[in-house]
């Protein structure tokens, strides 16, 4: 769970605004599957991100979950705090990880696995912490099976994954953020203040994404970046102040085995496009990502110069395992 601190606008930022009229994809996952995949493609290559409506996921499943999250931020502080300090799984405010991230924020993150759940539900929810299982877990088996339903029309599944769910409470503003993982599946309240970041060769600019009721939103994180050979980007957002209320999201971070070595898959690696991107493992990769801002471009570490000798890349430990996703 969490909430952000206010980001002021300066004027030069202002101007990088675009207009509402410029709107994100909304992909109707009810549509015919080729052209659904089709859109999903668009979208992640051209905004790193989409929303999507008709995803199958229950509204009482999402209202629980809500009321859940909006139940816990109600408490006392000294009673929030019985569920910390996070590092990374639990309650935390003020800062995110250890590396200057900060902001007037809470939030509560969460590893999906059942046992997990219901181990950190005794300190989140004393009162009735096998509801609060309940509710987690519903919540997260219904996400998980709309991630794997969006990441099957990409050809990207995985055959296995581990995965984090985190609500956050946001009635003020958070920073600049890059998604480490495969994908992030966001559900928001009514209040806005969501933007992304468009990755234009033209100029770049914040898209403000306007809520949607009846929406996920979906965001392309950097290994899926790396498995596409980058063509999806990783794509930046941010969430700036509302003076209309407060802002409450609940996202889903669907993440690899530690493992498992991630690489670009062998059908997108063409002459015209060679291999942009080292092989690494998540376990790798999430020592770099804790160890550097939330808004550091992780990716430029793992590049390949395209002059690299071939021969290094083939003695690469791992290299041929491609192991991926979700459960």
């Amino acid at each position: 769970m969490v909430a952000a601190s206010v980001m002021a606008l300066h004027s030069s930022e202002r101007s990088l605004i675009r207009s509402a009229s410029i709107n994100v994809p909304v992909i109707d996952l009810s549509m015919r599957r080729e052209l659904k995949a089709e859109l999903i493609i668009k979208a992640c290559e051209e905004f790193g991100f989409f929303q999507v409506i008709n995803h199958g996921v229950p509204d009482k499943v999402v209202s629980r979950m809500e009321l859940a999250g909006m139940e816990f931020f109600s408490l006392p502080s000294s009673e929030k705090l019985l569920a910390g300090p996070a590092n990374p799984l639990g309650y935390g405010t003020k800062s995110i990880g250890s590396n200057g991230d900060t902001g007037d924020l809470e939030y509560l993150l969460l590893h999906s696995n059942p046992i997990s759940i219901s181990q950190r539900a005794r300190s989140v929810c004393r009162t009735n912490p096998i509801d609060f299982s309940y509710v987690v877990n519903e919540y997260v088996g219904e996400v998980r099976e709309l991630a794997y339903s969006i990441t099957t029309l990409r050809a990207t599944a995985p055959s296995q994954a581990t995965s984090m769910t985190a609500v956050l409470l946001e009635p003020i503003a958070a920073g600049l953020d890059l998604e480490p993982q495969i994908l992030t599946i966001l559900r928001s309240n009514s209040v806005a203040g969501l933007q992304i970041r468009s990755p234009s060769p033209a100029g770049a600019s914040w898209i403000p994404v306007p809520p949607n009721p009846d929406a996920f939103c979906v965001n392309v994180g950097d290994v899926l970046q790396v498995m596409t050979n980058g063509r999806p980007v990783s794509v930046r957002h941010r969430v700036m102040a509302n003076s209309n209320g407060t802002r409450m999201s609940t996202a889903f971070f669907g993440a690899p085995p530690l493992h498992a070595w991630i690489s670009p898959l062998p059908e997108t690696i063409t002459p015209l496009r060679p291999c942009c991107y080292k092989s690494f493992t998540w376990s790798e990769f999430k020592k770099v990502m804790y160890s550097l801002s939330l808004g550091h471009d992780r990716l430029d570490l793992f590049r390949l110069d395209i002059d690299d000798d071939d021969d290094d890349d083939d003695d690469d430990e791992g290299s041929g395992s491609k192991t991926c996703l979700f459960e």
